[in-house]
Formats: C-alpha cells, structure tokens, sequence
C-alpha cells in the first residue's frame, strides 16, 4: 500500500531539504539584523502613515519586536505568498506532468486505481510541508533566544502547524489545476495565478466594504500577527482550510476519473 506516495515522497524529500535549508538560512539572517533595525528606525511612525490597504496587503501590523517584523516581513512573504505559490506549483506537476510525457499511462496498466494514484500523490506534498516547517521553525526558535528577543515556543509551534492547512489547501488547488489540464506548464502557471490573485482579493479589499470577497481566499485564514503577535490561534479558520482541500481533492478525483489520459 502507498507505493506511489513513497516514491514521490522520496523524489521530494532532496528538493525539500534545499529549500528548508535557503529559507533558514534566510530566516536567520532576518533574525540577525533585526535587533539593529528596530533600533534604528522608528518604523511603528512609519506605518501610521502608511495607507490601510497597504499595510494590510504586506501583513504590516507591529515592528516594535521580533516577533512582529518576523510575522510582518518573512512569514508574511516567506509563507503565506511563496511557500502558498511553491505548494501549488508543485501540485500542479503531479499529474499533468505524468500524463504530458506518457508516464500515466504506464501507471495506470497496473493495479491501482485512479483515486489512489490522486491520492497518494497529493499526500507525497505533505513531505515539503513538515521538512521546511520544522527545520525553519527551529532556526527561528534558536535563533530568537541568540539575539535576545525571544518568542514563545508555543507561538513558534502554532504558526508553523496552523501554516500546514492554508499550504495544504495551496497544494489542493495546484491539484485541481493539474488533474484538469493536459500540460503540466500550464497546470502550474494556472495554479499560482490563482493563489497570487487570491492573495491580492484579501490583501486588498481587507479594509474597504468588499472584504467579504475575502472569504474566498486561503490567506484570510492565516494570519500570523494574530498568532506571533498576539498570540491569538484561529483554530475556525484552520478547519475551513482542511475542508476546503478536502473538497478541492474530491473535485480533483472526480476530474481525473472522467478524462481521457
């Protein structure tokens, strides 16, 4: 059982520990020049001028800490935006990639479903998703105490497991795109459109009387101010995302059962 998941699990498991190792690394360079940062500039002024719209695009809510510019800055971009257009990214190759160069063809002679074969390969995305998460979790964690500005292990745990949701609904969505298009490019670009354009509806309509287009996006239930900052974790909001995957997954099976490969 789970053949399929394994392997692709495996195929994952070196590109995820390069990209867990750039993101760390990343991490603990923001970590390392952020204590001379908020010493510097009196960036709290700086964003009470700053346009509503605007702030709330870049998750721009308290520079006063670690805490706030690490949720403001690197979880903001680093996760919400790039780990969200990474996920689905790579979604977006696990079946269109196989079918665009006869490989599911291959597959599909031997006795496996087409569920499972859908199914195991949206659980292999599972693999970036805890390597990145615990490696970058623990730098960050670390490296808080280093600099003297420490966060609360709690709070580091939270934001990285509440991450796992939105990313796997990220994942959902490159699925989707993937099990319903012949070409895995175009799986791929149509799949981070769509998670870029979702996260600029929220960003944008989040202070203005449209905020209830929000809904739709994955990002408006994933707010890492609300968890590193005031230490608030949107448990509603992490059980809409699983549902949400959970219905993007069972529409991805139902595609993938009716298409000709």
């Amino acid at each position: 059982m789970l053949e399929i998941a394994r392997y692709e699990a495996e195929r994952r498991l070196s590109g995820s520990v390069i990209i867990a190792v750039g993101l760390a690394a990343f991490a603990a360079l923001f970590i390392a020049i952020t204590p001379e940062i908020i010493g510097e500039v009196d960036y709290e002024a700086m964003l009470e001028d700053l346009p509503p719209a605007f702030s709330s695009a870049f998750g721009l809510e308290s520079f006063d800490s670690l805490a706030g510019i690490l949720a403001g800055e690197f979880y903001t971009l680093g996760w919400i935006l790039l780990m969200g257009l990474y996920m689905a990214y790579s979604a977006g190759s696990t079946i269109a990639g196989d079918v665009e160069r006869d490989r599911m063809d291959m597959l599909l002679s031997n006795p496996v479903s087409r569920s499972s074969v859908v199914l195991e390969k949206y659980l292999s995305l599972l693999v970036p998703i805890v390597v990145v998460n615990v490696v970058v979790g623990g730098v960050i964690y670390v490296g808080a105490q280093v600099v003297d500005d420490p966060i609360p292990l709690f709070d580091v745990v939270a934001v990285h497991a509440l991450s796992v949701p939105y990313l796997l609904c990220c994942a959902a969505i490159g699925l989707l795109a993937s099990a319903a298009m012949e070409r895995e490019g175009s799986a791929q670009r149509a799949s981070m459109g769509v998670i870029f354009s979702l996260y600029m509806i929220e960003a944008l309509v989040t202070e203005t009387d449209f905020g209830w287009l929000g809904v739709v996006s994955p990002s408006r239930y994933f707010d890492t101010n609300d968890i590193l900052v005031h230490g608030t974790y949107d448990l509603v909001g992490a059980v809409i995302l699983l549902e949400a995957s959970a219905l993007l997954l069972v529409a991805s099976l139902l595609v993938f059962q009716r298409r000709d490969i």
